[in-house]
């Protein structure tokens, strides 16, 4: 009988915004324009040179460096709240005002300042939970 073994990783991180949330994980190594580079009518990476343009974060753990461009991260990730695209949980390194702001509208779990990068451990399709509140990301391998 031939039985799969389930992989877990466990890291640690600082809250941003409190709560857990779950889901499949869309990672970029790239850091996400808010203002041009998201369409948050569909949660899809819009951005032109962008590795994951055309992928939709909506519902996604979305792990990604940081934020860059303007400070249109908090209107284009409110207005993916309000139509239901936004990620499920946020997992980034570079805390900024941009992406502080974008996390918060959302009122979505996100965290930052982790034990063990996420960018190296986690891979678009794992299973992520993320429970802010305690500091913790579950990750099961895909």
């Amino acid at each position: 009988m031939n039985s799969a073994v389930i992989e877990t990783i466990v890291i640690r991180g600082r809250k941003v915004v409190p709560g857990v949330a779950e889901g499949e994980a869309l990672v970029t190594t790239e850091p996400i324009s808010g203002w041009g580079g998201v369409d948050p009518r569909t949660g899809t990476i819009v951005e032109v040179r962008h590795e994951l343009r055309g992928q939709s974060f909506a519902g996604k753990v979305l792990v990604f460096p940081g934020a860059k461009g303007s400070s249109g991260w908090s209107a284009m990730f409110h207005l993916a709240r309000v139509m239901g695209t936004a990620p499920a949980a946020w997992l980034f390194n570079q805390m900024t005002a941009k992406v502080a702001l974008g996390t918060v509208v959302t009122h979505a779990p996100a965290m930052t300042d982790f034990d063990i990068d996420p960018l190296t451990v986690i891979r678009t399709g794992d299973w992520v939970r993320v429970d802010a509140d305690a500091g913790i990301v579950t990750i099961t391998r895909k």
